[in-house]
């Protein structure tokens, strides 16, 4: 479901090519730029989204920055559209139930407490560099700390040259007031730092607002703006690219973003390397080397010290002879840190292997298709049918790819899942898709013998088993 928008609005497209989105060529109903949906039987990947361009970022920004404006008139407080610009970034764009409105301002740092106000009398020198001057050469924020528009300008410049913050404070010793962007433009109107004080203050907007996100495609501009600020599949229409709106990463339903989090980090880090170290080395007991057994006798010599031991209960070797033999007999809690090691990188090399798998998998679907696609231009020419007729097949490969990306991300939510009760439904439901999955691939590489109505069966079989795992767990990852 997708809605023309104007002409200066990017738009959304369900039919994509192949490669760039596994979804839209089996259903369209994933993803929309803001329609209202028709009714409540949505499908539980449906997110709501709109791709932007600069200018309509701006417009959308102005309009809160107006409504906020509005709301203080009423409550008789006049603030300019720059203070509620700055009241709203500082607070994230979430202004809601505004009852004090002059609190708020406070609160926020743009304006400061009665008692806090400057009210020494203004001189004709400026505090920093101890010019004398005439008035209409000095500025000053709510606080009232004047300087003159040379020292502000430098101020701005060096913090613009740091990229520290765009929120600048004053330049008074213990002032924490901020400084506004109409304030800081009109000092900066005169120099080359206007363009670039305006480039951070958009990228600042854009990054506070809870709704918005910077597609994270190479070299793309557009921004995207959702619906409510959650966890959804997001295609960007200008580079195509596919990602999570919350965490602006790979779309991974229906694993929650923090779950990829520490996933990637487990995989990037060396933690799973120091448990295969625990889980296949030992130290030798003389001078503590790290060694790994690389043949079957358990009479050990360390290459450093030359001390022989035994692999099994690290004792002298010296002491298994005769009747000393002792390392067969069980000794509690020996080996329990071992044990453990073993079996915590045993159940993460198990989802490992199988997420890396479905992985390969994908890009060996992208050589499927290519295959699919000369095999059909070879029946056409051969006077076997239409591309038409032999369309199913590309529908085929195209949901194929859709569950395997589904069941990748599946076992990331799996090796996290805690509840037992949760997780053995969840694997149930997961190897049943699996089964479907692996008849439809047969059925693809075996479309010869395999007629449409067949494939079509198939395909729904998926669709349904992936759809039931996603409504049942994806909901967790909102």
């Amino acid at each position: 479901m997708t809605t023309e928008s104007e002409s200066d609005m990017e738009t959304t497209s369900d039919n994509e090519e192949y490669e760039d989105d596994y979804f839209d060529m089996v259903d369209g109903n994933c993803e929309s730029e803001m329609p209202e949906p028709e009714n409540e039987n949505i499908h539980c990947e449906y997110f709501e989204f709109e791709c932007l361009n600069t200018k309509k970022v701006e417009e959308f920004l102005n309009e809160c920055a107006e409504s906020l404006c509005n709301i203080a008139n009423k409550s008789n407080t006049i603030i300019s559209p720059s203070i509620a610009k700055l009241l709203l970034r500082t607070r994230q764009w979430t202004v809601e139930n505004v009852t004090n409105i002059e609190q708020l301002l406070i609160d926020s740092r743009i304006k400061p407490k009665p008692c806090e106000r400057n009210l020494e009398k203004s001189s004709n020198e400026c505090s920093v560099c101890l010019t004398s001057l005439n008035n209409h050469q000095f500025r000053h924020l709510q606080c009232g700390h004047s300087f003159c528009v040379s020292c502000w300008g430098s101020y701005f410049q060096i913090r613009l040259d740091q990229s520290v913050s765009i929120e600048m404070e004053c330049m008074a010793k213990g002032c924490r007031i901020l400084v506004p962007e109409d304030f800081a433009l009109d000092i900066l109107s005169t120099s080359n730092f206007s363009r670039k004080y305006q480039q951070f203050l958009f990228t600042a907007n854009v990054r506070t607002h809870p709704k918005l996100l910077f597609c994270p495609g190479l070299d793309c501009d557009v921004v995207i703006r959702a619906k409510e600020a959650k966890s959804g599949r997001v295609t960007c229409s200008e580079c195509k690219s596919i990602f999570c709106f919350k965490c602006a990463a790979d779309y991974h339903a229906p694993t929650d973003c923090e779950m990829m989090r520490k996933w990637l980090l487990k995989c990037a880090d060396d933690t799973e390397t120091m448990n295969y170290i625990c889980a296949n080395t030992k130290d030798c007991p003389e001078c503590k080397f790290c060694i790994e057994k690389n043949g079957g006798c358990n009479h050990m010599s360390c290459s450093r010290c030359k001390h022989e031991f035994c692999w099994v209960c690290l004792g002298n070797w010296k002491s298994h002879t005769g009747g000393n033999y002792n390392c067969s007999k069980y000794q509690a809690d020996t080996d329990v840190g071992i044990v453990q090691a073993r079996k915590d990188l045993k159940r993460y090399l198990f989802y490992y292997h199988r997420w890396e798998n479905h992985a390969k998998s994908l890009g060996l679907e992208e050589r499927n298709l290519r295959t699919i696609t000369k095999r059909t231009e070879e029946r056409v020419l051969n006077s076997q049918g239409t591309w038409i007729d032999w369309q199913h097949l590309f529908d085929a490969a195209a949901l194929l790819a859709k569950c395997r990306y589904t069941l990748k991300y599946a076992y990331v939510y799996a090796y996290y899942l805690d509840c037992l009760q949760r997780r053995d439904l969840f694997e149930y439901q997961q190897a049943q898709l699996e089964d479907e999955i692996e008849k439809l691939s047969w059925k693809i590489q075996t479309s010869e013998t395999a007629d449409r109505a067949s494939f079509e069966l198939q395909m729904a079989i998926c669709e349904s088993k992936r759809t039931v795992l996603l409504m049942e767990f994806g909901q967790d990852t909102k």
